[in-house]
């Protein structure tokens, strides 16, 4: 069987696919991506270079329309033909995506060959494009139950979020050696995503000195575009932009800062990790507070709003937390129960019942 692969743009779309490929050894697996996109590294770097990459020209849907709104469906267009060949050419079974604007052109050129196409929706909140074209789509696996009420009635199914297996094996204990952290030391980490959150970092900076008097240490991953990232220094801090071993550094944190996306949920989920959230503001249509809603309704992590948290609160906060050992062992439950351990599994399922 043939399939190809519409997941592009950030590590939430490129990460779960490729858990995914990874279940279907003995399918003929090629990537539809976007050139300088992350799947550009992802699918070379973790695939170890498993699947042919080929790449469109293709952008977001504009908020009002306009000359952007008809460069962007012309653009459109050409990129479906371009599908279209591929699929025909390429004599392919069906198509897989995990939604963005890349999954328009590849959802109508699939259904305009008669190919069956499986969507997976990872936030709680389906994005435009999901909830567009869902009704096109032969199943839609979603990662939150919430995001069914988006979704046209009967066309869903709950997998949860397939994430990497290094999150699926046991912590080693020499995984963090070169990071230097004592074993018997509370560890907050603090995640900003993938482009990185100045906004965050800066009131981790202000509160962290009261956390490191508290005993414990900090892993800062900053990302790449905050020209503060160096500002703070001190022997309980490891500042860095990236960390390859998330899975370790989840599994090691008594607590976790971070974002909202629903990659990164679905690892402190796998990882029984404890966090603060705090979603970021300018996520489209606001995807990431719905994402954390129903971390905070199952008990496994406190919500702010950024507009309304301080350093003043947020160094409390954590300081409050970790001499709360059981009610961080409660959230780390609470955590864990949200987690689909075998998602990659059944949404391999789903595309071969779907594909034949």
């Amino acid at each position: 069987m043939r399939l190809l692969i519409a997941a592009s743009g950030t590590g939430g779309h490129v990460f779960p696919a490729i858990a995914t490929a990874e279940q279907l050894r003995d399918y003929q697996i090629e990537w539809l991506g976007v050139p300088d996109r992350l799947e550009t590294q992802l699918v070379g770097d973790y695939a170890q270079g498993s699947y042919p990459l080929h790449t469109i020209s293709v952008a977001g849907f504009q908020q009002k329309l306009g000359l952007g709104s008809l460069k962007v469906l012309l653009r459109l267009i050409g990129s479906i033909r371009q599908v279209r060949r591929l699929l025909k050419q390429g004599k392919f079974d069906g198509v897989f995506t995990t939604g963005g604007y890349i999954a328009a052109p590849a959802i109508l050129a699939a259904r305009s060959l008669g190919l069956p196409v499986i969507l997976h929706e990872s936030n709680a909140l389906p994005g435009k494009v999901t909830r567009w074209f869902a009704p096109w789509c032969s199943v839609v696996a979603i990662g939150f139950q919430a995001a069914s009420d988006y979704l046209p009635r009967g066309k869903t199914i709950c997998v949860g979020t397939p994430v990497r297996s290094q999150f699926r094996s046991a912590l080693d204990d020499t995984a963090l050696e070169d990071l230097s952290i004592p074993k018997d030391v509370p560890l907050i980490v603090v995640v900003g995503g993938s482009q990185g959150a100045v906004a965050l970092n800066k009131l981790v900076r202000k509160a962290a000195p009261a956390w490191f008097d508290a005993g414990a240490w900090v892993v800062h991953l900053t990302g790449d575009s905050d020209p503060d990232a160096q500002r703070l220094q001190h022997s309980q801090y490891v500042v860095l932009p990236f960390y390859d071993n998330m899975a370790a550094l989840f599994q090691r944190a008594n607590l976790a800062i971070s974002r909202s996306g629903a990659g990164t949920l679905t690892e402190l989920a796998i990882t029984h990790t404890p966090s603060i959230l705090i979603p970021y503001p300018f996520a489209a249509e606001d995807h990431q507070a719905f994402n954390a809603a129903v971390f905070a309704e199952a008990g496994a992590a406190e919500v702010y709003r950024q507009a309304d948290l301080t350093s003043e609160v947020l160094e409390a906060q954590v300081l409050m937390m970790l001499k709360s050992p059981d009610r961080l062992q409660q959230m780390a439950k609470q955590a864990a129960s949200l987690a689909v351990v075998n998602s990659a599994e059944q949404l391999a399922q789903l595309i071969r019942r779907g594909l034949g």
